[in-house]
Parts: structure tokens; sequence; C-alpha cells
């Protein structure tokens, strides 16, 4: 199915390997990887992964439920910075086994839905966007995972900026948001 570029089948090819590729990347490092940030007001890997399971529980399933029931108000804002009171005490470990279990269910759901074509142009509204599609939506998903992926490389990159010399000029990721 496709629509307006998203072709679902894709989408969720990406969705469902992204809790194992996180787990594959982070799982049993040391906090020197998953505690860096890149300075002040930025976030770390373990931050970043209870973002993810902020979004898994509050923002991208009941969007898709809400436009899909055409409701008309906006949807609920999402608490980007929840992960802060929400993962407190928690171990890496634990919130990588939460992301993969909360996504695993939300995949099953989305499966259930058998969205057509004419379900990815059907609307909601963004409290702050204003009107979105849900085509929009999921693509949306799929890109937030990609971004947070690519933050979280970057991250831990920069653990090692500086102890790689003059190679720093060729790593484009360490010049990515400079601190």
């Amino acid at each position: 199915m496709k629509h307006d570029g998203l072709n679902l089948d894709d989408a969720v090819a990406i969705l469902e390997r992204t809790p194992a590729s996180l787990s594959a990347l982070l799982g049993g490092l040391p906090e020197t990887w998953v505690g860096a940030t890149e300075g002040d007001g930025t976030w770390s890997p373990y931050d970043v992964i209870g973002h993810l399971i902020r979004g898994e529980r509050t923002d991208w399933m009941p969007r898709v439920r809400c436009i899909l029931a055409g409701e008309a108000r906006p949807f609920e804002p999402f608490d980007r910075t929840a992960q802060f009171t929400e993962s407190r005490g928690k171990s890496l470990g634990e919130l990588l086994a939460t992301v993969a279990e909360l996504r695993r269910g939300n995949l099953v759901a989305l499966s259930g839905m058998n969205l057509t074509d004419e379900d990815f142009g059907r609307r909601g509204l963004h409290p702050e966007l204003g009107e979105v599609t849900l085509g929009q939506l999921l693509a949306t998903w799929v890109v937030h995972d990609l971004d947070h992926v690519a933050q979280i490389a970057r991250t831990m990159a920069k653990v090692y900026a500086e102890a790689t010399g003059p190679w720093n000029v060729y790593l484009s990721i360490l010049r990515d948001r400079q601190r």
C-alpha cells in the first residue's frame, strides 16, 4: 500500500527493526557510552530510549486511533521530556525491553487495522502543526526512529571526538550539532 510516498510495508520494516537495532547497539555498554550527551540540554542514549517509550505509549498509536475515529479535537500534546521522570531508576536493559514490547504490540495493533490507501489521506489535528494526514503521521514515526538512531550514534561518536586527533576532519559525525 502506498500513499504520497509512504509504503506501509516499507515503513513497518523499519519500525519493527528499531528496538532490536537499539538493543544491539546499546545493550551491555558501559555508562561512558549510554550516559554520554552532546552538552547541556542534550539527551544521552539512555534518555532517547525513554523518549521512544513515551512515544509508544502516548503518541503514535493514540494519534492513529484519533484520526481513524474522525475526532475533530486536536491530539493530546506530546511531552518530549517525560522520560526524565518516567525512566528514573530503571536500567537501560529494562528500557530496551520495554520499548521492544510496546513496539511489538503497537505494530500488531497497526496491522490489525487493515489500513487502506484511502485511510492514509484521513486527517487529524496536531496541536501545533494543524491538519495532518495519517500517512504523514506514519511516515513521521519512521523518520522519528531514524532520527533518534542517528542522534544516538552521533552522541556516542563524540565521546571519542578528541581521541581521533587529526582524523576528526574526515568524520562528519563529529561536526554535526556542535556542542
